[in-house]
């Protein structure tokens, strides 16, 4: 048991080093995209909000690039790296009731120091430090337009928590009276395509090197 944790290790932090050293490293999206007739077979089961949110989503964007019973995914549709839509709601009541169902993701270094500022502007923005991406999750594209756009202000220091959040709930209202909300229409800030990963700090390469060496 030892030696295949070792085992395991060893070649776990061999990949990872190749990975760093030719920069091949994160996710690869599938290219090809399915059949419609496929996609509304997974979705032909679904609740409503997540079937209409599918749909429209396949209207814009055309249909997804991977799927399972639970889940739809499309690589870099649009402004996006990666949007999945989910089968199953999470209830959330900021700014007002509704839920989670679609979440899209973007390349974005979040400092550690201003993750507790992000998270508690919105719990549904979602920081990931190692990969350098963050995520939005509401039931619209527009909310999630509106969530990033104000958490990049709280990550600029341009506002407060407690201001990007008057600031959500007052452009979600204007964007529901169909009034003007600039914030919902697209990507205010210049979104980085790749670059953006956290890697972290090696406590244990000496070692490792060394049972890689003892390993050959």
């Amino acid at each position: 048991m030892q030696n295949d944790r070792m085992k395991q290790a060893v070649t776990s932090t061999a990949r990872a080093l190749g990975k760093e050293v030719t920069g091949s490293g994160g996710e690869k999206g599938t290219t090809g995209t399915l059949e419609m007739t496929a996609v509304e077979s997974i979705i032909a089961a679904w609740p409503e909000v997540p079937q209409r949110v599918a749909r429209t989503t396949i209207e814009k964007y055309g249909p997804p690039n991977e799927a399972t019973p639970s889940l739809l995914i499309w690589y870099d549709n649009g402004p996006w790296k990666r949007t999945i839509i989910y089968r199953d709601e999470v209830p959330h009541n900021f700014p007002k009731p509704h839920t989670d169902l679609l979440e899209q993701f973007i390349d974005y270094r979040v400092p550690p120091e201003k993750f507790d500022d992000v998270t508690r502007f919105d719990g549904s923005v979602v920081p990931e430090r190692t990969k350098g991406e963050v995520s939005a999750r509401c039931d619209m594209e527009q909310m999630n337009f509106l969530a990033l756009n104000l958490m990049h202000d709280v990550v600029a220091g341009a506002r407060s928590v407690e201001d990007a959040r008057r600031e959500y709930a007052e452009q979600a209202t204007a964007f529901m009276l169909k009034r003007e909300a600039p914030y919902t229409e697209g990507l205010r800030f210049e979104v980085p395509r790749g670059g953006t990963a956290d890697l972290d700090e090696t406590k244990i390469r000496p070692m490792m090197k060394e049972a890689l060496g003892r390993d050959r």
